[in-house]
Order: structure tokens, then sequence, then C-alpha cells
């Protein structure tokens, strides 16, 4: 296995063990729940970014400390930031921007996003070589070893796939309804 291929498959095996199927049957009831007044979501075109019929709410300067935000604004943010970006940087296609992305009205359509990128975004690494992983990527802002950005995308979908699946576990326990699994 060539070193590209080791840092994409660390990314397959969380994302087809725990995050992936962590996110089957999200409904849009979910996808939109705020657990507290003040989140940050995906909400109706407004004032904030986006170019389709949804935006993503956001602040320049971030809010300190930031706020809460909701599985729609997580995945927008794993689909555009983490990913998008990158994808349109160092793998070529489409360049994803946060003020002109199109973003998910709909769970489902959020989950097709991510599959979507998360796909361009394996491929791209699996088809790095170890010239590529040791020098910075020619285009693009970062400016350290694309082994190191690979790993920073790694974390960064296992850090907020587990905020993901926590504000799932929060939402279907919220009044106690449901059952122990056995």
């Amino acid at each position: 296995m060539t070193r590209s291929e080791r840092l994409a498959d660390q990314l397959d095996r969380h994302w087809d063990r725990n995050l992936r199927p962590r996110l089957h049957g999200l409904t849009d009831e979910e996808y939109f729940w705020e657990p507290v007044r003040g989140c940050w979501s995906i909400r109706p075109r407004g004032a904030s970014a986006g170019s389709g019929d949804w935006t993503m709410d956001s602040a320049s300067p971030a809010p300190v400390p930031a706020p809460v935000t909701t599985i729609a604004w997580r995945l927008a943010h794993i689909i555009v930031s983490c990913l998008g970006y990158r994808v349109g940087w160092h793998f070529g296609g489409q360049d994803v921007d946060s003020e002109t992305f199109a973003y998910a009205g709909t769970a489902d359509e959020a989950l097709k996003q991510l599959d979507e990128m998360y796909g361009r975004w394996n491929a791209g690494v699996r088809g790095l070589s170890d010239a590529d992983l040791e020098n910075p990527p020619a285009v693009g802002p970062e400016r350290f070893p694309m082994e190191g950005i690979v790993l920073h995308v790694n974390r960064e979908l296992i850090h907020h796939g587990a905020e993901i699946s926590l504000l799932r576990d929060l939402h279907r326990w919220q009044d106690g309804a449901v059952p122990r699994r056995t």
C-alpha cells in the first residue's frame, strides 16, 4: 500500500465504520434542530453566505465564544470548508467558495453533497505520489506539505463527524423517549 493509500484508508475506515453509518436515516428535523437559542445553521435565503435558496450563518470576525451549530451547519462546513475548498485547489474541477456554494435545504441533499465531495477528495488523495505528499501544493493558499493537509482534513472529518453524531444522539434522547437497544 502506498503512503497516499494509507492516508486515504485511515479516513475510509472512519467514514465506512463510524461516520457514514451514523448519518443513515438523517431527517430534516434532525438536520435543522437547534439544541439552544442562537445556533448557527443553514437558513432560507437571507443575508448570509451562499448562492442558492439556502444560506449559511457566519460572521467576520467569528464571535467568541463560537455559537453552537446545527447538524446542517456542520455538514455544510465539512462539505465546503474541509473538503470542497481543497478538492478545487488540489485536485482540479470546480472551485468551491462559501459565498457562492448552493447549500442543501434538506438532509438528503446534504448527504448527497457530502458523498460527492468525499468521493472526490478520496480519489484525489489516492492519486498522490510520495513526492506530492512531501511538498507544498502548487495551487491554493496552503503552504505546507500535502501530507500535512491530508492529515488535517482527516482530523477535521473525524472531529466534526463526532460532533454531528453527538447532536443526533442529543436530538434522539432530548425527551427521554428512545428506549435502550438490547
